[in-house]
């Protein structure tokens, strides 16, 4: 005998947190039906009861009210959408990375000019630069020319970025951050 699948779906397993049915467990509840509408203060057996005739599920929604207040719902209906909800959110999520250039106080014409096409390149894309010059040995002495690279280096992004961190230098790291300007719609 061959068994078939079917692309059914498992019910969604409620979440640990959630009063839902037999995990409420208080004396008295405020009843709001399907409907919206208030049917008073009534015991936890009553409410249950309640519930089970109209073939739906009681869901604490407020459990720190006095009294706690409860819903009579499709959990399955209810889950469904908060994880439709959940997913909606996390698609419309924009994920701000931090792309680094790194930068010395010799650098040559050409590869300022290629490294400032990244970083055009990163700030269109929506994404943050950090710019820094990491000073090594005696070079820690022209800490001042390294200052002027990475502020003449911003200053030829201005017209696509803003200074989010001002350059700064910390111990041999001389660092900066920009942004990319907002977009106006």
């Amino acid at each position: 005998m061959i068994e078939q699948r079917t692309n059914e779906k498992l019910p969604t397993k409620p979440n640990a947190d959630d009063l839902v049915n037999e995990k409420i467990r208080f004396n008295e509840v405020l009843l709001i039906d399907e409907n919206g509408e208030q049917l008073g203060i009534k015991s936890r057996v009553e409410a249950m009861a309640i519930a089970e005739s109209r073939n739906l599920d009681l869901f604490c929604v407020a459990p720190m009210a006095k009294p706690p207040v409860c819903k009579i719902i499709n959990y399955g209906k209810y889950r469904f959408e908060q994880q439709k909800k959940a997913k909606a959110m996390k698609k419309n999520k924009k994920v701000i990375d931090v792309k680094e250039i790194q930068l010395s106080c010799n650098i040559g014409e050409h590869d300022l000019n290629t490294k400032l096409k990244a970083t055009r390149k990163f700030l269109t894309n929506g994404d943050k630069v950090k710019i820094s010059i990491r000073f090594k040995g005696r070079q820690l002495a022209f800490a001042d020319q390294g200052m002027e690279m990475v502020n003449k280096f911003i200053g030829l992004c201005s017209d696509i970025a803003v200074v989010e961190k001002e350059p700064v230098l910390e111990g041999k790291l001389l660092m900066g951050v920009i942004a990319p300007k907002a977009q106006k719609n």
